[in-house]
């Protein structure tokens, strides 16, 4: 991936990660594009930052079709997206309450990572070197119990990732994959603290892979504990943990 002089669209850019990623890509000499829910928003960081942006409601199809419009009429030299948006919902699975966030977690985190997709390869796939990085979670592989659709999503993420690429091979499209550890972002609804790296910190280390080429998976040093639980035989061990019991 090419961070120096790309032109990148980034959905659900307004804050956190997306928006400290998208402001690093600027500062390495890429233009970035970034999307986002409140136009109000939008146009305050235009203003203070530079950024072209979009209109983008990442869990209504309409407005992901006219949102890549607007972006491929704007830049047709686009060659790379991220799809950062997402959103973590606390679910008790013993209350049947819980389907109407577990629908919007799968609506926005699973089904708008395909739909961005759909909207924008056909045109990647003409460039002569494009990117698709999706953004998953360490959660992907070792779930945390009290968010089970986020993490069923982000692994559904992953697997179509992995298909993705595959298919893929010999274009001139590469398929990347973010991985994030927990992160000091306000993921979890504004105010609300558990823990994470600091941004800052999490996002050195991102450039410094993508500046190093790492592929296909972008993993800081803090992820990986999360990442090859599996393998490494402590997912119960790390699952409890995170569960407090």
């Amino acid at each position: 991936m090419d961070i120096t002089n790309s032109t990148v669209f980034i959905p659900g850019a307004t804050s956190g990660l997306g928006l400290g990623l998208a402001l690093r890509l600027q500062q390495a000499g890429s233009t970035v594009v970034i999307g986002g829910r409140r136009q109000q928003l939008l146009d305050s960081l235009a203003a203070e930052h530079g950024f072209d942006t979009v209109l983008l409601d990442v869990a209504d199809p309409a407005s992901i079709t006219a949102a890549a419009a607007t972006v491929l009429e704007r830049h047709p030299d686009l060659e790379t997206l991220v799809t950062m948006s997402g959103i973590m919902r606390d679910e008790d699975l013993r209350d049947p309450g819980h389907i109407d966030d577990a629908e919007a977690t799968i609506t926005t985190n699973l089904l708008g990572t395909i739909r961005l997709i759909d909207a924008f390869l056909s045109h990647l796939l003409t460039r002569p070197a494009g990117t698709v990085m999706t953004v998953t979670s360490g959660l992907a592989y070792t779930p945390m119990a009290g968010v089970p659709t986020y993490n069923a999503t982000k692994a559904g993420v992953h697997a179509y990732t992995l298909s993705l690429r595959q298919q893929l091979v010999g274009s001139p499209v590469e398929v990347l994959e973010l991985v994030p550890p927990a992160v000091a972002t306000d993921l979890r609804g504004a105010g609300v603290d558990f823990g994470g790296m600091p941004l800052s910190d999490f996002l050195d280390e991102v450039m410094s892979l993508l500046e190093a080429g790492a592929s296909p998976e972008i993993l800081v040093q803090n992820v990986l504990p999360l990442r090859w639980s599996e393998r490494d035989g402590t997912q119960a061990h790390i699952m409890t943990a995170m569960a407090g019991h």
